[in-house]
């Protein structure tokens, strides 16, 4: 830029993202000892951009939040690459026990994370709204082993707890790995996210979640009711702490999932499908209810051990207006240790998850792993 007749360039730029806006504009003003200064700049260019989502560059491939280099070392995140072409630095905030966040793409690790961590304290992390607009946030599990439930489902060792949300996080403990869940904020409240470990249980555990805020306006944001949220024409959903061993704590008589689990598995309609098929994975995909190691393993997945109805008092999933093979059930529910395929075209579509409050009666299950898929509307 051609400077001006005392030398000095009329014209120069200000780079800023837009966290805290108003902040900045007080500090761009111009008060009585810089009126000279005022006066030979006479033009300011203030250079902003968003503080959205970015990928890291470093080996973990996090993802981190755009702000000028300055505004990440004075939050305490860590300077990750460049974003907003190179106007930018990419801003990975991760967090351990006794922190608190009001950052999008926080990360939630266990501490001296990826060493594994021995136990025996309450690690917790504070979650406030990045602003107003705020509704919901969503937890995924990068990473997450915590100790196994006992031989009654019960998360006794280590447990993660989720609190302070309008929406229920049920406890979870075990092998948790690339689940998620979506939990409401309350107004203003914060969400405290907690771990409790037991150091006398000796556990390699370690954990790593990233957390994101969703706007209330997302497309992104989960329906009412829907704990987990999925938006692809297919996949995979799990019961948390599912796995095709056998619970280490209770091998014989423990099972791998948790007492009293209410909650729902939602799945957004794509555009031109109008119905949805759900089936078990494999033959060892599906055992919710009974005691699973009294079958021949012959038949462990199949229809001779799939239940429903008034069978599945206990632990089941439900599937709203289900049919069998084109034909309507006389059930939503279902159980046992075999799952028959099922198709339904009510919406929205969602499989509800029930344990009861004791898992003693229901050995050796491991929960389930079914695959969903949208079936294209019909002309």
């Amino acid at each position: 830029v051609p400077a001006n007749k005392e030398g000095v360039s009329p014209f120069f730029r200000i780079r800023t993202s837009d966290f805290e806006t108003s902040t900045r504009k007080t500090r761009l003003k111009c008060v009585p000892l810089n009126l000279h200064l005022c006066a030979v700049f006479p033009l300011f260019s203030v250079v902003r951009f968003a503080n959205s989502q970015c990928p890291s560059s470093g080996e973990n491939q996090l993802n981190g939040t755009c702000f000028t280099r300055r505004e990440c070392m004075s939050f305490g995140g860590i300077p990750s690459g460049p974003c907003a072409n190179g106007l930018g630095t990419c801003c990975v905030f991760q967090k351990s026990c006794g922190s608190t966040t009001n950052v999008n793409n926080t990360y939630f690790v266990s501490p001296n994370y990826p060493i594994t961590y021995r136990g025996g304290e309450r690690c917790t992390i504070t979650v406030q709204r990045c602003n107003s607009k705020i509704c919901q946030l969503r937890l995924d599990f990068l990473e997450a082993t915590l100790a196994q439930p006992n031989a009654t489902g019960w998360c006794d060792f280590d447990v993660l707890l989720v609190s302070g949300g309008s929406s229920t996080v049920p406890r979870i403990c075990g092998d948790n790995t690339n689940q998620h869940v979506y939990v409401d904020f309350n107004g203003a409240t914060p969400i405290m996210i907690s771990v409790d470990t037991n150091a006398d249980y000796a556990f390699d555990r370690r954990w790593n979640i990233r957390i994101q805020q969703i706007p209330c306006d997302s497309v992104c944001r989960a329906p009412n009711g829907c704990l987990q949220y999925h938006k692809t024409v297919s996949g995979v959903v799990m019961s948390f702490n599912f796995g095709t061993t056998e619970n280490v704590r209770a091998p014989q008589i423990g099972t791998r999932q948790m007492v009293n689990h209410r909650y729902g598995v939602c799945v957004r309609m794509a555009l031109g499908y109008c119905s949805i098929e759900w089936s078990q994975v494999d033959n060892l995909s599906f055992s919710v209810s009974g005691d699973t190691g009294s079958f021949d393993p012959d038949i462990i997945g199949t229809d001779l051990v799939a239940e429903s109805g008034a069978s599945c008092m206990s632990d089941f999933v439900i599937i709203p207006d289900p049919r069998e093979n084109g034909v309507p059930t006389n059930t939503d529910r279902f159980c046992g240790n075999g799952f028959i395929t099922k198709t339904t075209d009510l919406k929205p579509f969602v499989l509800y998850v029930v344990t009861n409050g004791d898992e003693m009666l229901d050995a050796q299950n491991k929960g389930f792993r079914l695959m969903f898929r949208q079936l294209p509307c019909t002309v």
